[in-house]
């Protein structure tokens, strides 16, 4: 199976997780007010766009965006969405709105980025759609219930920003394993 295939599956799997996953707060410590479990695993979408990118470039790594936004979106309306639930169903909504135009941005700002230090793009380009994402998914899902959307998401970007940094050490180890795509264009 080639890298596309095992990313794009990915994608689609870390998705699906992270939107059943952000249902359940942690319960430990009394962070329930302030994080959920899917501020743990969802980080990682964007270090399989930015592996993406850095092996393929933009055009590619926005196709295993559509690929996980379309895996997610419809998985995640089978295995997660209740539909007598509107908070269920506003997550679903939100999840895939959030997704869609982070990742994108992701996309961009990776690619805008990537003749920096291997460092730069990777972690300015996770750190700006950690932001988006976070508000758009919570304000889209929670705002004007009784769940408390901004403490909710804070605590889980303070967590995605602590991941995206984190990372970077996989990120850098793999780097060896990926030729640079703005390489390939020179050859």
């Amino acid at each position: 199976m080639s890298l596309f295939y095992k990313l794009a599956s990915l994608m689609g799997l870390v998705v699906v997780l992270s939107n059943y996953l952000v249902q359940f707060p942690v319960q430990f410590f009394g962070l329930n007010e302030i994080l959920t479990y899917g501020a743990f695993s969802y980080p990682i979408t964007f270090f399989i766009t930015d592996l993406a990118n850095r092996a393929y470039g933009k055009i590619v790594a926005r196709k295993i965006v559509y690929i996980g936004f379309f895996i997610g979106v419809c998985l995640t309306l089978l295995i997660s969405t209740n539909f007598s639930d509107l908070i269920s169903i506003r997550i679903a909504i939100g999840s895939g709105v959030a997704f869609f135009i982070a990742q994108n941005v992701d996309v961009g700002i990776f690619d805008k980025l990537r003749k920096k230090s291997w460092y730069v793009a990777p972690l300015t380009s996770s750190v700006f759609g950690s932001i988006i994402d976070t508000f758009l998914f919570f304000s889209i899902s929670f705002y004007a219930t009784d769940v408390p959307w901004l403490s909710l998401a804070f605590g889980d970007l303070s967590v995605k920003l602590f991941i995206a940094l984190s990372m970077l050490i996989p990120f850098r180890l793999l780097l060896s394993n990926i030729r640079d795509f703005s390489e390939l264009r020179r050859e």
